[in-house]
């Protein structure tokens, strides 16, 4: 016989698809034997055709194509024989599902099979539908499938049962017809029947809520019965696992228990009792055991009010964390996570076992217990829970120190007793797993540093102690740069010593060296480096014993391959060489940053803050941040607030207060921000305030104006002090620019927005001296071929902005 022709046994094809060595002869021998199939189909070949579905089953199941087979299974369904109805049953179930339209042929057929007198046969008919029924089989055939549930056979109730599941819930509009017919199934003692008829209640309760109310009266004593007599039941070896008898039919009558008891107080009473005799009974020492002590929980949170239930049920939670099981030890996890929200107080009495399931070595269940200490978490118990998490993150692998991390920096904002308390366990953290630390909460200690002025002083020197040890955490040097920086005069002269504080001895050079240790650690970041060259700047006036020191540092700087650190070395090079009258004006103190507003500000979504980012750019206008009464604080580490500041000298704009220069109130027109980034300041308005802040002596010398803050290059004292607006460079890298007449305002670089070999298109721009804020533009169009142009049109594309 050919090896691959339609009388081919099955165990042959499958024994020469199992000797292919490679998937290349594997894909030739389905290849050969689906071309035999198909042509014994094609011949109508009925001797071999339940043999040939058996085969595309096979190759079914191995991931190949078998379409042109799917007729074949509606042929052998509708042969006389159980035989062939039993293949086409199971080719019906696996090659096709509810999606394929040849399933409407296939209907008459189940609903002929379906009122046969042979069982197997509707047995298979039965399955066929629990299966791959469609929303319009369900629809022709629940008469049927209703009038079995009523069957004399026990197996044909249980997969009628099943099938009508499967009927609800593709039509939910039917489940009416199913209310009956369940009440009897569940008083049958047929365990796999009460079984499959427990479940079908279950899902009626789901899709209707009549069906639930009439369950609840009709159904809930006959189920605690049920119940009653599982548990008490005799040795019974057909249903017994483990020495629990059926604990498949404990867990559904359970789970039926709790739907009907949720929500209703007289139905939570009928099932307390024998709630608790499971709960009290069922041996925990097998699997089985547990798998109906963990569902018993479930009921029991879920029904009305039963103080003493709910309280044995924690307990028994608490006994499976310490079981050696990590799975029971998960769901025991799982479980006291939704009961914190109905009995806290009794779950708190397990928070030593919880604490020790952080340690374990499954990283779920770590994770999940971390999940629950910190729902656990209150103001009585913050401290104990907290040193326990603080003395693990130090032992903690470092793929959980994240998480880990995360949680205690969440905690220690959210409960933090007192301030010193919240200092402490934040430089706890940043020693340990500074890395792992976001910004958004070391921009938040900073700001709880700003606020406290009589911790500033302990804050520093903590940090100093802690950087000591601690030189591999990057977001601990941040944090210790920049409180250096600021406070540095308060570490090196103990100011605001507090009792608890051991003294300490810090020289200037120390505090310096500090800093230039970090910038020159190369596995910094770029932020961190440019953070220490502003801390140098700032010592440099703190400390002028060491101001030719910081100097040298910063100058190492001025041809690094960084831009950023090149050009803040240049800058700061600057002002201490040649702006020493002002630099400690410009190194004041950072102003007190508002932590409610900060913190309300975190607590916006990622869409709000882009939203706000929006708002503020369409306050942009020619490039020009329009001034209004109050100003946001901008400042390195984005501590901004975007709701309303106190007035402050400057008449609320903050980037006077940052270099702490008394400004008098100007018009609405001038714009300080422009000022200190070297772009053209308006002149002063008649009959207003001058804008000048600095003068050159008491005597009656010229003033110097804003732009001139920061350059060496003052207006000569024999000539005229230009009436008109002028640029100045900030740094003194230029030189001031010639001054215009004021009454054509200040001109500017002409720009070439478009240039090619046929058209040149020149803007020029030029500034009213009425209205500073208005820029007038005028574009000159150059024909640089010899073609004549007409009708010209110039189209400039403007984005979009909000008002």
């Amino acid at each position: 016989m050919n090896p691959f022709s339609s009388g081919t046994r099955l165990r042959d094809m499958i024994r020469a698809i199992r000797a292919c060595k490679t998937a290349a002869e594997e894909r030739a021998v389905i290849r050969k034997e689906c071309a035999s199939i198909r042509a014994a189909i094609s011949d109508n070949d009925q001797t071999f055709r339940h043999r040939n579905l058996a085969k595309l089953m096979f190759i079914h199941m191995l991931g190949y194509p078998t379409h042109f087979g799917q007729m074949e299974c509606l042929k052998l369904i509708a042969a006389p024989g159980f035989a062939e109805k039993r293949i086409g049953y199971l080719g019906l179930m696996l090659l096709l599902d509810e999606r394929q339209e040849v399933l409407m042929l296939v209907t008459n057929s189940l609903k002929q099979d379906l009122n046969q007198n042979n069982q197997h046969i509707v047995g298979l008919a039965l399955c066929a539908l629990g299966n791959i029924c469609s929303a319009d089989m369900a629809r022709d055939l629940a008469p049927e499938v209703e009038k079995l549930l009523q069957f004399r056979d026990p197996n044909i109730r249980k997969k009628a049962a099943l099938c009508s599941i499967r009927i609800i819930k593709k039509v939910p509009d039917l489940a009416d017809n199913f209310v009956d017919p369940v009440v009897s199934l569940l008083k049958e003692k047929h365990h796999g029947v009460l079984l499959t008829g427990i479940q079908l209640c279950t899902d009626l309760c789901k899709v209707n809520e009549e069906a639930l109310e009439y369950f609840r009266k009709k159904c809930t004593e006959g189920l605690v019965r049920s119940l009653k007599d599982v548990v008490n039941s005799p040795y019974v070896p057909e249903y017994d696992i483990s020495g629990i008898a059926d604990p498949f039919l404990h867990i559904r009558l359970l789970r039926v228990l709790r739907i009907l008891g949720h929500g209703d107080a007289d139905a939570s009473d009928c099932m307390s009792d024998i709630l608790a005799q499971v709960a009290t009974k069922t041996e925990s020492h097998k699997n089985a055991g547990n798998a109906i002590l963990y569902e018993c929980v479930g009921t029991i949170m879920s029904v009305e009010d039963n103080g003493g239930l709910r309280v044995l049920a924690i307990n028994i939670l608490g006994r499976f964390l310490s079981n050696r099981d990590n799975n029971i030890r998960y769901v025991a996890l799982n479980m006291l996570m939704k009961a914190i929200a109905v009995d806290a107080q009794a779950v708190q009495r397990h928070r030593a076992t919880i604490l020790e399931c952080v340690k374990d070595l499954d990283a779920s269940i770590r994770k999940r217990a971390l999940e629950l200490v910190y729902l656990l978490v209150n103001e009585s118990n913050v401290k104990p829970l907290m040193k326990e998490l603080v003395d693990y993150l130090e032992v903690s692998d470092q793929g959980f120190k994240g998480d880990l991390t995360a949680k205690i920096c969440s905690i220690v904002e959210k409960f933090s007793p007192d301030k010193i308390w919240y200092i402490d366990q934040m430089l706890k953290v940043l020693s340990e797993a500074g890395n792992f630390v976001k910004a958004s909460v070391w921009h938040a200690l900073v700001v709880v540093i700003t606020n406290a002025s009589n911790l500033q002083g302990y804050s520093v020197r903590s940090l100093y102690r802690a950087i000591q040890i601690s030189r591999d955490q990057e977001t601990l040097i941040r944090v210790a740069v920049w409180c250096i920086g600021e406070y540095g005069d308060m570490l090196v002269n103990n100011i605001e010593m507090l009792d608890i504080e051991e003294p300490i001895t810090v020289t200037e050079s120390d505090a310096v060296d500090v800093v230039e240790i970090a910038i020159k650690n190369h596995s910094l970041n770029l932020t961190t480096r440019a953070m220490c060259l502003i801390a140098l700047l700032k010592l440099s006036s703190r400390f002028p014993s060491c101001s030719q020191r910081i100097k040298e540092i910063i100058a190492q700087y001025k041809g690094s391959l960084l831009l950023e650190l090149q050009q803040r070395s240049v800058e700061f090079n600057s002002i201490i060489g040649k702006h020493k009258n002002i630099r400690s004006a410009l190194v004041e103190r950072m102003p007190v940053l508002d932590e409610a507003t900060y913190n309300g500000r975190r607590a916006r979504s990622a869409s709000a803050a882009v939203s706000t980012s929006l708002e503020f750019a369409s306050n942009l206008s020619n490039g020009v941040i329009a001034r209004t009464d109050v100003a946001p604080l901008v400042d390195l580490l984005d501590m901004g607030a975007d709701e309303p500041v106190p007035p402050c000298s400057s008449g609320g704009n903050f980037l006077l207060d940052l270099i702490d220069v008394d400004m008098p109130s100007s018009s609405s027109q001038s714009d300080v921000l422009l000022d200190l980034l070297s772009a053209w300041s308006p002149p002063p308005q008649k009959g207003s305030p001058t804008t000048d802040i600095i003068l050159l002596n008491q005597d009656d010398k010229p003033s110097v104006n804003a732009l001139d803050i920061l350059s060496s290059s003052m207006v000569p004292s024999g000539e005229a002090k230009p009436t008109g607006p002028y640029m100045m460079d900030l740094l003194d890298v230029f030189g001031p620019n010639p001054a215009t007449p004021e009454e054509s305002g200040p001109t500017f670089p002409p720009i070439v927005a478009y240039e090619s070999s046929a058209l040149t298109i020149i803007f020029n721009f030029s500034k009213r001296p009425e209205n500073p804020q208005m820029t007038d533009i005028e574009a000159m169009f150059t024909n640089k071929s010899s073609d004549v142009y007409t009708d010209f049109v110039f189209q400039a594309a403007v984005p979009k902005v909000n008002a």
